[in-house]
Parts: C-alpha cells; sequence; structure tokens
C-alpha cells in the first residue's frame, strides 16, 4: 500500500533535529561562558591571575560590551547570509575565543579574550530565533524558543559539575580548551545537517529591511528598554552565583559544584513552562498578543524573589529564592524570544533580535560594571534589592510601550512574507 507523502512525514523529524541544533549550540554557549565564573573560584587560578570583585566585574563588563555591540551587527549578518553560515560563522568564533583564555597571563589579557567571546556570542539568540521561525508556526513558536533557549539552562547546570572536575583533574586552562573545543566539533556537525525548509527552499528572498527603519519602531525601541532592565538579572548570576556562594555562604568549590546547579536547573523548567502556559492561554482563546503578555507578566512577578534570598542566612533557602528568579526568567524569556517573529517578516527577525540584544548587552556591561563597585564596597545587599526590582520595570515596557503583538504591515513592502 502507497504510503502518504513522505516529505510531510519526515519534515515534523527535521524540524526537532533542526531545533536540537539550536538547543545544543546554547548549551555550548552558556558552558563557554560561565567557565571563568566557576574558574574563579579555584585556588590554582586564584594564585595565577588574582582578581579583585571590582576587577572581575570590569572583566564581565568588558565581555557584556562586546556583546552589546556585536548584538547589532550579528542579527544583521545571519539574515544576509543566512542561517547555515552565520550560525557556524559565530559558533567558530566564540569557541576559539574560548580556547584563548588558557593563555590568559592577567587581567588585561583575560578582559582582551572575553570581549572576544563576547563578539562572537552575541550571535546564538538571533541565529536560534531565525531558526526558530523558519521551522515552526506561529503556536509553536513560544515552545520552541523555551526548547533551544532551555539550552542556557542546562549549560549552566552541568557547567559546575563538569568544569569543577576538568579543573580538577587537569587544571584550570583544560576547562577552557575542552568547553572551545565542543563548540568546534558542533560546527563540523552543524554543517553537514542543516538546511532550509522544504515550503522556503523555493522561495525567492525578500529585500533586507534597514537596521535604522527597525530601529525606529515602537517596538524595536521598548523591546531594548525592556532588555536592558531584564537580563542584566540572568548575567548577573551567570557571572557572579559562584561567588555569592563561596562569599556570602563561604561554600567551598567541591560544594559550588554540587549545589550551584540548582537555579539553572529550575531555569530549564522555567523554558518550557513559558512555551506551555501561553499554548494552555491560545487554546483557551486567548489572542497571540494578550496571552503572551499574560505569560511574560506572571514570570516577571516571580523574580521579584530576589529581593528576600539576599535577606535570609539560611543558604538552602536563598537558594530556593534565586532558583524561583532565574524559573521566572527563562519562562519570561521564553515568550518574548518570540516577539519578533509575530510583528516582523522572517527576513527581519534576526536583525530585529540582535538590535533589541544591544540593550541585554548594554544594560549587562553596565549592570554588571555597577555590581563589582557596589560589592566591593557594600557587599551583596543592595545588589540583590536593585535586581529584584529591575524585572518589574521590563515589564512595564511589555505591558504600556511595546505595542500589540502583530504583523505591522508597514514591512511587507520590502517584499518579505509574514511567517507562517
Amino acid at each position: 500500500m502507497p504510503c502518504a507523502n513522505p516529505t510531510n512525514l519526515r519534515l515534523p523529524d527535521k524540524r526537532w533535529l533542526m531545533i536540537s541544533f539550536a538547543f545544543s549550540a546554547t548549551v555550548i554557549n552558556y558552558l563557554d561562558r560561565q567557565v571563568l565564573s566557576v574558574v574563579a573560584a579555584s585556588p590554582d587560578f586564584k594564585a595565577t591571575i588574582p582578581l579583585t570583585d571590582a576587577a572581575y566585574g570590569y572583566i564581565a563588563s568588558a565581555f557584556m560590551f562586546a556583546y552589546a555591540v556585536s548584538n547589532g551587527l550579528s542579527g544583521p549578518f545571519i539574515d544576509r547570509v543566512g542561517t547555515r553560515i552565520g550560525y557556524a560563522c559565530c559558533m567558530i568564533w566564540w569557541s576559539v575565543a574560548g580556547i584563548f583564555h588558557a593563555v590568559a597571563r592577567g587581567p588585561l589579557s583575560l578582559g582582551c579574550f572575553r570581549f572576544l567571546l563576547g563578539v562572537g556570542e552575541a550571535g546564538n539568540w538571533p541565529a536560534a530565533a531565525k531558526l526558530v521561525t523558519e521551522w515552526f508556526p506561529v503556536q509553536e513558536r513560544a515552545l520552541a524558543s523555551g526548547i533551544f533557549n532551555s539550552g542556557a539552562s542546562l549549560g549552566s547546570v552541568v557547567s559546575p559539575l563538569v568544569i569543577v572536575w576538568v579543573v580538577a583533574t587537569w587544571g584550570w586552562r583544560s576547562a577552557f580548551i575542552s568547553m572551545g573545543g565542543l563548540g568546534l566539533l558542533w560546527v563540523v556537525a552543524w554543517w553537514f545537517t542543516y538546511q532550509v525548509p522544504p515550503k522556503l527552499a523555493g522561495e525567492v528572498p525578500g529585500s533586507s529591511v534597514p537596521a535604522l527603519k527597525l530601529m525606529r519602531t515602537r517596538f524595536v525601541m521598548s523591546f531594548t528598554l525592556s532588555k536592558v532592565f531584564m537580563d542584566p538579572v540572568w548575567y548577573f548570576f551567570v557571572f557572579w552565583f559562584p561567588k555569592y556562594l563561596a562569599e556570602v555562604h563561604h561554600f567551598s568549590l567541591k560544594e559550588i559544584g554540587w549545589k550551584a546547579w540548582i537555579p539553572y536547573f529550575t531555569a530549564v523548567l522555567g523554558n518550557l513552562a513559558g512555551g506551555v502556559l501561553t499554548g494552555w492561554l491560545m487554546r483557551r482563546g486567548l489572542a497571540v498578543s494578550v496571552a503572551r503578555k499574560t505569560s511574560t507578566a506572571v514570570f516577571a512577578l516571580l523574580m521579584v524573589s530576589t529581593i528576600p534570598a539576599i535577606l535570609t542566612n539560611n543558604s538552602w533557602l536563598a537558594i530556593a529564592l534565586i532558583s524561583l528568579t532565574t524559573f521566572g526568567y527563562t519562562g519570561y524569556l521564553a515568550n518574548t524570544l518570540a516577539f519578533p517573529g509575530d510583528v516582523f517578516p522572517k527576513q527581519a527577525v534576526a536583525s530585529v533580535w540582535g538590535l533589541a540584544s544591544m540593550g541585554s548587552g548594554f544594560g549587562g556591561m553596565l549592570f554588571m560594571a555597577l555590581s563589582g563597585w557596589l560589592i566591593g564596597r557594600f557587599g551583596y545587599t543592595p545588589v540583590f534589592i536593585g535586581y529584584g526590582i529591575l524585572p518589574l520595570l521590563a515589564l512595564a515596557c511589555i505591558l504600556f510601550l511595546i505595542g500589540p503583538l502583530r504583523a505591522d504591515a508597514r514591512f511587507q513592502s520590502t517584499g518579505a512574507t509574514p511567517s507562517p
């Protein structure tokens, strides 16, 4: 008996295969990003490259500055060369930059390599957001975005365990080399696997949308502002959480390895919960815009738990409250990752995400430097209180400034067609 159209049977499998590449790339992205935060607690590293809290904050700020600038460049670059080439270029760049950390000799060289890492890592999210828009229909994009973005959380979960083991076995330099090597292996598999979806293969590409035209829209300006306030909360716990455990709760390197993964595990759950809640709201009859904004509000409000986390001396309660914050952040992000595809044609999605993420980078740069300065002088309390308030400011931008999440007719004249 003849079988149904084989292409239609294979397409769902290919769709989930493609999102698995974005997921694994995001895992590797965070393994490379978090090596320093774990290694910084190693006595051998401290003896080789002594860092004050202020110096560590400036190094994190250098990463964020590069990340901010590169977000504005990587998105348009990926839209121009396509997902396959663009993603591969970004991965090669940041993997090699990660390996270079192994030859750092002091704060200056470490900051330079961190800057280069930020240049490459910024491309992951525009590329993955473009992949989601190419391969997934609108009702599945929040879930697909949550799946690939959960790679950031999983990378953060496994990094303390894996990196502590690598450092204990082969030394701190080997941690940078081995994590960078994983990215180069990913590139090989990606290059021989990724393809344009069959429904787009014969499509004539639309004209690119000028970045300045995108930046003048209400959506991009408001979305960028929201990321200035929201994303630094996540960056703080990525860069500072192991140090916080060591300095406030006096955790050893071994204890960090066994317990620092917990908030990142709840972040994995948040990614999935964000997509599930929005999908449920849509099935209940809510419009896409209302469903996404309602879901972001629920998860943003959970992040206020950062404030009581610093007011307790119980390390387990502090970790639990911080875990609620990371759960809220990724639930929020799973929805906002789908925002550009709701408003702009697929040929502009990577550009929009990259431009808006400049707010993430510049906000991160500012708040990482400020965090180091405040912690060095006043401790962690004012920093935690500030990061408990910032999500409310980001949420206000989403609810009151960004406008409705529907296709912007002004951009259909470029020759692009709305995303499916």
